[in-house]
């Protein structure tokens, strides 16, 4: 047992290449010297650039893994990836509340794959409201935002306006006008956070990794804003760590 590092958990997917889900959550924790707990929400069968075959893992079984890990291990944070539904992810979320009311939330919202595979549809928005009332932060890039928004409204309204419930982090990779500036939504603020590098290689499961550093740092005691600034950091050093979609891990 971790005698000096902040217990943390991911409960995400199972990406064999490595590059996403769980695995590397795991390789990010390590990196930030927090201690990493993982629950699988799936088993994929793919690559870093080919989907294949999902298989959802048993809401029952996902549930009960929470609980014996909360019983067993102060759990300061919980970076939450593909969930087939939003009763799915309220289940979840609600059972850790109940568990560790003061424990950090982060849902990474992965709605498809980036071979298109959808992971889940968000047509009930008044439920997704209710859900990330119980959330910390949710990590959208610009083309999951507008998926949230409804018709005619901007995605960066529509950030704003689900910051009244938690704090949105809107990844600039997909806006073509502000290429690689991300904008935390938070206390009614805007915080836009630039990039250090203009050359980037774009690499598979980046969200997750980005997402999973923001936790670490958070569990580590940076506030909010520090967090996702040092996790920027963190995952262009990721990116440019070789022109393949798949990346090195290293602080």
């Amino acid at each position: 047992m971790s005698s000096n590092r902040p217990f943390v958990l991911t409960i995400a997917g199972f990406d064999p290449s490595g590059g996403a889900g769980v695995l590397a959550d795991i390789k990010t924790f390590e990196q930030h010297q927090v201690y990493g707990l993982a629950i699988n929400t799936g088993n994929t069968i793919q690559t870093e650039n080919l989907f294949h075959e999902m298989h959802w893992t048993d809401l029952d079984f996902v549930l009960r893994s929470i609980k014996i890990l909360f019983e067993k291990y102060d759990i300061k944070g919980v970076k939450i990836g593909i969930i087939p539904s939003l009763t799915y992810l309220k289940s979840i979320v609600l059972e850790i509340k109940k568990l560790s009311p003061k424990t950090t939330i982060i849902w990474d919202t992965i709605l498809k794959s980036t071979t298109d595979y959808e992971f889940i549809s968000i047509e009930n928005k008044s439920t997704f409201i209710e859900i990330i009332q119980h959330i910390d932060l949710i990590t959208p890039n610009y083309i999951e935002l507008s998926k949230l928004s409804p018709i005619g409204i901007s995605a960066t309204v529509t950030a704003q306006e689900l910051s009244k419930h938690c704090a949105v982090l809107l990844k600039g990779g997909h806006r073509s006008e502000m290429k690689g500036i991300d904008e935390l939504y938070f206390n009614g603020e805007v915080i836009k956070i630039l990039p250090k590098t203009s050359i980037i290689h774009e690499k598979h499961g980046s969200g997750c990794v980005l997402s999973a550093a923001i936790l670490a740092n958070i569990t580590l005691k940076h506030d909010l804003p520090s967090a996702c600034t040092n996790a920027k950091i963190y995952i262009e050093k990721y990116l440019n760590s070789n022109n393949t979609l798949i990346g090195y891990h290293y602080v």
